[in-house]
């Protein structure tokens, strides 16, 4: 079994990978937009395992208050790049802690659209880093490319990313 620092240091090594595209035909362009950003979830077979982990870390109900939120949701496919056992390993109850610092860095406080987006811009996640947006060739946070923004819930906005991205390992963390 890997240590936290080791699983840390690996996911770092993720952001460097190229996702693979998705079809956004797999995405339900006709969830109602009267769910919040777990149901819209639970609609899109594209985030099950998004979900999964919301689940295991307990984020469900906070996921679920009022918000609003902004989250750049990772596919089935960006969680499934993750290095050979890394993600069995997170949802794991001794890891609960970095799962939920990993899920909260894809959150951020506030309703943003495409359309707010600037490139360079910086917005602070719920887990307290920032993220950078890019708007070259497509939107990016972090590197990681949208592969369909502006997908709208009670609560919020759901932006769908082909990659996990990472917050900075932190000293007192481990990982």
């Amino acid at each position: 079994m890997k240590s936290i620092k080791s699983i840390g240091l690996v996911l770092a090594a993720i952001c460097m990978l190229a996702a693979v595209p998705i079809n956004n035909s797999e995405i339900k362009s006709d969830h109602n937009h009267d769910s919040d950003i777990v149901e819209l979830a639970v609609q899109t077979d594209i985030l099950s395992t998004l979900v999964a982990a919301v689940q295991a870390a307990g984020l469900v109900e906070v996921l679920q208050s009022e918000g609003p939120f902004t989250v750049f949701a990772p596919t089935n496919e960006a969680f499934a790049a993750l290095p050979e056992g890394t993600l069995e390993s997170l949802l794991l109850e001794e890891n609960r802690d970095m799962l939920i610092s990993i899920l909260t860095y894809h959150v951020v406080p506030g309703k943003v659209m495409s359309t707010d987006l600037s490139d360079g811009m910086e917005a602070e996640t719920v887990q307290g880093s920032d993220v950078t947006i890019g708007v070259g060739d497509g939107v990016t946070v972090n590197g990681a490319n949208v592969v369909m923004a502006d997908v709208e819930a009670s609560n919020g906005v759901v932006h769908i990313i082909d990659t996990v991205i990472l917050p900075e390992p932190e000293e007192e963390s481990g990982y």
